[in-house]
Parts: C-alpha cells; structure tokens; sequence
C-alpha cells in the first residue's frame, strides 16, 4: 500500500524523516512524499487526504475522529519553544501580533497566556519582515526564527516556554505526527516502527541528517540548522513519554476552561 506521508519543509522535521525518505531503513510500504508548510497540514488534514501528517496539537483537538497522534515524531520543547518578538519592549495587550496560523499549538498557548490582542494570520515566514515594517506591532515566531530573531533586531517580549513551565513544570508538546484510522491496524504499527527507526537512524548520524535537513534550512548554516534539528527532535520524539501524554493533556484541560475548544479523547498508538 502506498501512504501519502506529509511533513513540513523544516530542518527538524526534514531531519526525523530523512532515513525513511532516503532509503536507509527498509519500508513495508511505498511512501509519497507531500511536504508544506504547518498551519497548511493543518487544515489540509480536516479533507482528510493524507493518510500520515505532520499536525499541530491544536489542530488535533478538531481531528481526533479521524486520526491517532503516533508516538513517535512529536515535536516537544524543554528549554525552549514559540516567542513573541517586537521592535522594542512593549506590552502585549491589545496589539496587533501576527500568528502563524490559528490551529497552531503556538497559537493556542498565546490564547491562553495572553487575555487580549488582536491576532493576524500570516505564513511563519512573513512574520518577521512583517513586525519589522511595522505591519503588525509584535510576531509570535516558531520554527528557526526562535533562534534567529536577534540577527534581525527584534527584541522577544514573551517566552511562551518560560510561561508554560511556570504553569505546569511540564514539556511543551507542539507537534505530532498522525495517521489516518482508515489506515489498517498493522499498517499503522509498521509505520510506527518504520518512523522511530527513522528517527533514531537520524540521532546516530546527524551530520548526515543534517546535511539532508539543509535544503529545508532557509539560509541557516549548518551548525545553526544542526541545532535547531536536534532542538525538536530528541528522546521525546523517538518515544512518547508519560510527561508528554500529561503535558497534552494539561494543554487541552486549560483551553477548555478558558472555552477555547473541547477536550479530545487522546489515542496514541504505541
């Protein structure tokens, strides 16, 4: 069977999945291979037209019907994770701040640890020219720009990782990797397998890795491309941990109290 397997033109995901692209581990399955950009796989995965993807946590909430979050893949911070940046210190109430798409996991953090602002959606990679020009009064920024911001004189005025560990001294669970239940049971746990391989192939050779993961590397050099690789992908990628099951959880639990959405029923598939 073939599985239309999307991920996100990313050095972090593009370094998870390059041994199952590449050739170097054997598959079960004939793989084609989709990639664009996060908030698109996000909604993209409401048609239901790609049996594996990369999907925001947030946007889980709205798909849990339809697909079992893998344990491995997922994208965890610790130490590290979204950032509000803006030209100068401000405060962030009642600002303009550019988003990188509502059914992101970094939007749905910045829902809950900021009361009031105005959110503009624009692709992630608008969002710091955009708070630059002026377009917008602040950007929450993902991906490289968390580590890049500096370079382009923007100063960060909120660290949604600082906040979250101070909430619930817990990981900060942004992305999965999902798959469709149309998909047959053993077809579900051979692509598991298949991906933690994937992954663990990548954490014993990442320069390898990386030097595939630079075509996604938006003008990072590969020591900077390198780090943001293994920033994301890490030993909670390889296999969910009960922290990272909790820290989901807790997620969901907060956006129904403040009633931002519906808590899902969580299936992880083992």
């Amino acid at each position: 069977m073939k599985l239309r397997v999307a991920h996100t033109p990313d050095a972090d995901d593009a370094f998870m999945f390059y041994a199952m692209m590449e050739g170097k581990i054997p598959l079960d399955f004939e793989v084609e291979h989709i990639i664009e950009d996060i908030e698109s796989l996000n909604r993209r995965a409401f048609q239901e037209n790609i049996e594996v993807t990369a999907l925001s946590v947030h946007a889980y909430a709205y798909l849990s019907d339809r697909y079992r979050i893998l344990s491995a893949g997922a994208s965890v911070g610790d130490g590290y994770g979204p950032i509000v940046v803006a030209r100068d210190s401000i405060e962030l109430e009642g600002r303009r701040i550019a988003i990188p798409g509502k059914y992101t996991s970094a939007s749905l953090y910045l829902k809950l640890a900021v009361s009031d602002y105005e959110p503009v959606e624009m692709r992630f990679d608008r969002i710091i020219d955009a708070v630059k020009s002026g377009e917008v009064d602040a950007g929450l920024l993902i991906h490289e720009g968390q580590i890049t911001y500096e370079r382009h004189g923007l100063e960060k005025v909120l660290d949604l990782w600082e906040w979250w560990k101070e909430k619930t001294s817990l990981p900060m669970p942004l992305g999965v990797n999902v798959i469709s239940r149309r998909v047959p049971e053993g077809l579900q746990k051979k692509f598991l397998r298949a991906m933690q391989e994937s992954i663990e192939y990548a954490l014993k050779n990442p320069d390898e890795a990386t030097d595939y993961a630079m075509k996604y590397s938006r003008g990072m050099d590969f020591e900077t491309t390198k780090k943001f690789a293994m920033m994301y992908v890490n030993e909670y990628t390889y296999k969910m941990p009960e922290s990272v099951v909790r820290a989901i959880e807790t997620l969901f639990d907060m956006a129904e109290e403040r009633g931002i959405l519906k808590k899902p029923p969580l299936d992880i598939l083992f």
